[in-house]
């Protein structure tokens, strides 16, 4: 066993005793000090994620990655959604956690209007403050909603953005079952580009698996002509399909973004994460999640460890 999975072990055990308990254990120093002091100062680093692959892998990215600079850290994975992985920020169970920008900021602002990278990103530090949490510096890398067209259709119709499925028209589109009522499904089709705008153009078929494989086997055998499809799905190189661009940014920014307690915060600590935030890209989230949910089915500690290695962020 890992020196990082005998601390996971341990702090599993300890949480679930008493919260407290484990925190008071793994404190090295005042929790109050923010300088930027030597790597592995302030409290130990208790890294979470959301219950899904790409969130543990990107987790662990994270852990290896402060780890590998001196920090104490262990890890608390497949904790579950937003609901749970907040209060969980806010009781101290967890105190790191890979977030995505546009997800966050509609938890404590339903009606944001934000929607470009940089817009989101200058109105969370407000936003989680209140609960005492912090933002880091967003990657280019993002996972959200796209419009997506085969090769074959794309090229026949000469699709590059949402717009352009105007000259698909009628066409049917395949999504989760919620997308013919969202701003950016059906309505923002309609509203934001003009696409579908008389009875019968636009024909929605609901599918309930949220971009997974019955959305793509649709979409690839011609059942429909578009579906909703999340940008870091593997199935977008594997079946070498096309995500039409969003020039109005009518889909939110879901950019990854590193979300902390106040508490924990150092520069160096700052340093490291914002070092893989400006190396990881969309296309390295999709190689990554393809080797862990794919053919290869690589551990998440694996394709983490061997990315940053690629990426120059971590010593062999």
């Amino acid at each position: 066993m890992t020196s990082r999975a005998r601390k996971t072990w341990l702090t599993a055990s300890l949480l679930a005793v008493s919260t407290t308990i484990a925190l008071a254990g793994c404190a090295t120093s005042d929790p109050t000090s923010s300088g930027g002091g030597d790597a592995a100062e302030g409290d130990a680093i208790i890294v979470g994620s959301f219950a899904f692959p790409e969130s543990e892998i990107l987790g662990e990215i994270y852990a290896q990655a402060l780890e590998a600079e001196g920090f104490d850290v262990s890890t608390k994975f497949n904790i579950g959604p937003r609901q749970q992985t907040i209060p969980a920020l806010q009781d101290g169970s967890i105190n790191l956690i890979p977030e995505y920008n546009g997800n966050l900021l509609a938890y404590y602002d339903t009606a944001y209007e934000e929607r470009t990278t940089e817009d989101v990103d200058a109105a969370l530090p407000d936003a989680v403050g209140a609960d005492d949490l912090q933002v880091l510096d967003s990657a280019e890398a993002e996972d959200k909603d796209a419009y997506v067209v085969t090769k074959k259709t794309a090229e026949e119709n000469d699709l590059t953005a949402i717009g352009d499925l105007k000259a698909l028209e009628p066409f049917s589109l395949a999504s989760n079952p919620q997308f013919g009522e969202l701003g950016y499904g059906i309505p923002g089709l309609r509203d934001v580009y003009g696409v579908g705008t008389e009875a019968g153009q636009v024909t929605f078929v609901p599918y309930e698996d949220f971009g997974g494989p019955d959305t793509v086997q649709a979409l690839v055998d011609g059942t429909v002509q578009v579906a909703d499809i999340y940008t870091t799905s593997p199935a977008i190189k594997s079946e070498d399909l096309v995500v039409l661009d969003d020039p109005e940014n009518m889909i939110s920014a879901q950019n990854v973004i590193p979300l902390l307690s106040k508490d924990i915060y150092t520069d160096k600590l700052a340093e490291v994460l914002n070092a893989i935030s400006a190396k990881l890209t969309t296309d390295d989230l999709i190689e990554l999640r393809d080797r862990v949910e794919g053919d290869e089915k690589a551990s998440a500690s694996t394709a983490a460890e061997e990315w940053l290695t690629a990426a120059g962020l971590l010593d062999k």
